[in-house]
């Protein structure tokens, strides 16, 4: 499952007038990023910043002066977000604000069916809340000292590592991939599930040599994780 958790900063609340001037973006795969991302700040063509905006997100008129305008990154941002859920603090605001861009370039909208607001699911976990991004750091132990100012790329980080929590939390298990090992005597196949771990698990003592060997190789491609192989099916005959 493809995720992009996303966040943008605009020159005020009105997307019917204001224009977006940063977005930020993390992909997550089965809930474990990738370390690919987005960021871009983008030209307003003359909107200016309010100065209420500006005291939130520190960005000036100034610092956007020969930045792409949303016509020249739309492609990329399309090509980043296609085919994933998109996760956002407070989504419908940010949702609302792509969706303006995209009707000034003759873009479809995205459909709000895409979008999974983390503000709606802090309410709902935590009724009594607050449930702002800084205030959900501060309920699971997250870092965020370096957010004096809000930031697209930033706040993306932060709200991948709450995301986490809202739906369950570090110890529950993800899964990264499948993995399928040749090995025994018979030239057998078995399928072995790579899963990701708050905690490490000893491995099965039924593994065969070449899938303890498989998980080994593993061990080194995904570096200090924490992992471990689970059979999924019997040996079957090739």
């Amino acid at each position: 499952m493809r995720e992009i958790i996303f966040d943008t900063e605009t020159t005020g609340l009105d997307n019917r007038e204001d224009r977006v001037i940063e977005i930020g973006g993390i992909e997550m795969v089965n809930r474990f990023p990738t370390g690919r991302t987005f960021h871009k700040y983008i030209n307003p063509q003359g909107r200016q910043v309010h100065p209420e905006a500006q005291a939130v997100h520190g960005i000036s008129n100034a610092d956007l002066e020969g930045k792409p305008t949303f016509a020249e990154i739309i492609d990329d941002f399309i090509d980043f977000i296609d085919g994933a859920k998109l996760v956002a603090h407070n989504g419908t605001f940010d949702l609302g604000f792509i969706n303006a861009e995209f009707a000034r370039l003759d873009q479809a909208a995205i459909e709000a069916e895409r979008l999974i607001d983390t503000l709606a699911l802090a309410r709902r976990k935590h009724p009594m809340g607050p449930n702002s991004l800084d205030a959900l750091c501060r309920r699971y132990g997250i870092d965020n000292s370096r957010r004096t100012k809000h930031g697209a790329l930033l706040d993306s980080e932060l709200l991948a590592e709450v995301y986490i929590e809202l739906i369950g939390g570090k110890q529950s298990a993800l899964v990264l991939d499948s993995f399928s090992s040749s090995g025994g005597n018979g030239g057998s196949t078995r399928q072995i599930e790579i899963v990701i771990a708050a905690r490490p698990e000893p491995l099965p003592t039924r593994l065969s040599e070449a899938e303890l060997a498989a998980h080994e190789k593993l061990v080194g491609t995904l570096g200090e994780k924490a992992i471990w192989a689970k059979l999924l099916s019997p040996a079957e005959p090739n």
